[in-house]
């Protein structure tokens, strides 16, 4: 889904106006949402394609409030609890854990359908994976779960590396648990870590710099959906400061970055559209477990590689899914 087809898209749903309960003849449901819509872009269409698979159609027999953050994570409570007062049938909070908990925060009675790569018991989403209880249920894929595994990688393409830099965003809820999985990972494999934070735009360059001024060296990027919706900036500066660096996302080897490894984002917003459409259907969503996308993906960009000066190894390339020319 193009730009083009996500303004036309969203500009036919503002044409609606969705009256109170009582007086609806379709459902209502919230969209929670972390980011713009340009860049949710794939992530948007994987929803609806799940939503479609369960019967429902945007405009026809379902309609959509969308809330856009903006890049903006601390106006994700506020959103959520105009989706509240709207008086939705259910809230998605799509894209990460910031939006999950907003939405868990602002409601103990509306269904939430959440999408994230942590751990959302260890999170405080739910009670437990089997059994989410209450009002709330949703998809978690792997992406957190593997950062060491990013690491393993960087480490196979710069073997005589003897640090590595790291860059975590200190304001996401995953990150103390990442950075000790990471921790952990070095210690065994002998390697130092350099751990740069980054939280806001601004403070992508600096993490860059500071990371070319004790080559060589790779970067590591942990999960966090700030950096994922920021691929094509983030490839854009390892190319400018010439730095194999690794994400969770696909977008950033697509984008021109080295490599990425992470789940996969469109099977889990897919699967999170087919809970919401389940629920509208009189599913309840305590009887949902929440669903694990266990996919997880590896690419990487040979092109990047070639303007980086590296050549990736017959293992690294025969272990990845896809292989950018």
């Amino acid at each position: 889904m193009g730009r083009r087809d996500v303004l036309a898209l969203l500009g036919a749903a503002a044409a609606w106006t969705y009256p109170a309960r009582a007086q609806r003849s379709i459902p209502v449901l919230g969209y929670l949402c972390p980011e713009s819509p340009v860049p949710f872009a794939s992530r948007l269409k994987a929803f609806h394609d799940g939503l479609r698979e369960t019967g429902y159609i945007e405009g026809k027999n379902v309609a959509i409030e969308y809330r856009w953050a903006e890049g903006q994570y601390k106006r994700l409570p506020d959103l959520a609890a105009s989706l509240v007062a709207r008086d939705v049938d259910i809230i998605v909070a799509p894209g990460g854990a910031p939006v999950a908990l907003a939405a868990k925060a602002s409601t103990t009675s509306k269904t939430i359908v959440f999408e994230m790569g942590g751990d959302p018991v260890q999170l405080g989403v739910v009670d437990s994976l089997s059994r989410p209880g209450g009002n709330i249920t949703g998809v978690s894929s792997l992406s957190v779960e593997v950062s060491r595994k990013r690491l393993e990688f960087m480490h196979e393409l710069l073997p005589a590396a003897t640090a590595l830099a790291v860059v975590a965003n200190p304001t996401s809820p995953t990150a103390k648990s990442q950075l000790e999985s990471l921790h952990s990972a070095a210690g065994v494999l002998g390697v130092d870590l350099q751990i740069l934070n980054a939280s806001i735009e601004q403070e992508f360059e600096p993490a860059f710099s500071a990371a070319a001024q004790k080559p060589p060296t790779g970067l590591v990027f942990t999960s966090d959906p700030y950096f994922a919706f920021r691929s094509g900036q983030l490839a854009a500066l390892a190319q400018q400061y010439r730095l194999p660096a690794i994400t969770q996302s696909r977008d950033f080897p697509i984008a021109g970055g080295l490599m990425s490894y992470g789940g996969d984002f469109v099977q889990s917003h897919r699967r999170t559209g087919v809970y919401a459409g389940r629920i509208l259907h009189g599913e309840k969503p305590s009887n949902l477990p929440v669903q694990l996308v266990t996919r997880v993906e590896f690419f990487v960009n040979l092109k990047a590689a070639k303007i980086l000066g590296i050549e990736l190894s017959p293992s690294l390339i025969s272990s990845a899914d896809e292989v950018i020319e």
